[in-house]
């Protein structure tokens, strides 16, 4: 069953509708609720490999439904420490719970001072509302 619409105040936004997760010098990954709505029923996760350097901004990844493929944005950069395998075969998961047990990378961050350029919770409602 998808989630409810939200948005955590603790998470930090990009534009094209991806969340980071702070954690010291680590990061985790996701896509907000907006862009699994969007996409409808996920059926695939396609994530970068362990060890793979992700630039902010870049595409480290793609997510396909049974209406779109969509790549993935990184909101920051840094080396890919870990990926959600469980997504591997229940990829819906993200529909699920897409900032908990739907997130799908971890990395190391490169230069944590890129976070200052994402966008906080009630910016990212403001972009929604003006899409």
């Amino acid at each position: 069953m998808p989630a409810a619409e939200s948005y955590p105040a603790e998470l930090k936004y990009h534009s094209e509708h991806d969340w980071a997760r702070i954690e010291g010098t680590e990061a985790v990954f996701g896509i907000t609720w907006k862009a699994q709505d969007m996409l409808g029923e996920l059926v695939f996760f396609q994530p970068p490999a362990v060890g793979a350097t992700v630039a902010k901004d870049g595409t480290y990844g793609e997510v396909e439904s049974v209406k779109a493929v969509s790549d993935l944005v990184a909101p920051l950069s840094g080396k890919v420490t870990q990926v959600n395998d469980k997504l591997k075969s229940a990829p819906e998961t993200i529909n699920d719970d897409p900032y908990g047990e739907g997130w799908l990378v971890r990395i190391e961050l490169a230069d944590p001072s890129e976070a200052d350029a994402l966008l906080d919770v009630e910016a990212y409602k403001q972009l929604l509302i003006e899409e």
